[in-house]
């Protein structure tokens, strides 16, 4: 799936197009069950801060969403209804 890439954040830390590419690396070779525990949880570890910081990176992302719709008087209601 082409999914539009970010700038990369100035921090170092992935954008969320490569986080979240990361996660489904991680899912995809955890699902093929051929790690050892060690390297298993290892990935379960990397995993869990991934979705961390995607999560946080949403709902950043709907607070910006939210403001604008707001400033430019575009009700809750409103957006619901394009769905």
């Amino acid at each position: 799936m082409n999914r539009p890439k970010s700038e990369p954040k100035a921090d170092g830390a992935p954008s969320f197009e490569e986080a979240l590419a990361r996660l489904e690396a991680i899912v995809t070779e955890l699902e093929r069950g051929e790690q050892p525990l060690e390297k298993a949880v290892a990935l379960c570890e990397e995993a869990a801060t991934l979705a961390t910081a995607c999560r946080t990176q949403l709902d950043a992302a709907r607070t910006r969403v939210e403001q604008l719709t707001t400033s430019l008087g575009v009700g809750a209601d409103s957006a619901d209804d394009d769905r």
